[in-house]
């Protein structure tokens, strides 16, 4: 997985298993969700799926839910995954804001320079 934990930014299959995650699902469950909710466009595969989960799982990031058996284990999103999954929104929210600005005006908006001088953006 490429997730960069320190910008921010995860990948669109991460951010879609930790949404699937906010409730506890087994890992055929998660593919379902992250399928439907984009229409298609992803579709995970198993051995995908779960070296995510592993990798998830180890990351802190989300946590076995219960006591299922081996074959049914189910997952639930952790504190420390939704912290890093409202970073995400956010980040995605910032970059949508700027996209719309940019491609309404035609130009980058102006930035503030330390001490309130605004200063546009080649």
């Amino acid at each position: 997985m490429r997730d960069n934990a320190r910008s921010g930014a995860l990948t669109e299959v991460t951010f879609f298993i930790l949404l699937a995650l906010y409730e506890p699902r087994h890992g055929y469950a998660v593919m379902q969700f992250v399928e439907e909710k984009t229409g298609g466009r992803l579709v995970l595969g198993a051995g995908s799926l779960y070296g995510a989960l592993n990798t998830l799982t180890q990351k802190g990031w989300i946590q076995p839910a219960g006591e299922d058996d081996e074959r049914r284990r189910r997952y639930v999103i952790t504190c420390q995954g939704r912290t890093i999954a409202e970073k995400e929104l956010a980040r995605l929210r910032e970059l949508t804001a700027l996209a719309e600005q940019i491609i309404a005006g035609g130009q980058e908006p102006e930035s503030q320079e330390p001490g309130g001088k605004t200063e546009k953006k080649q």
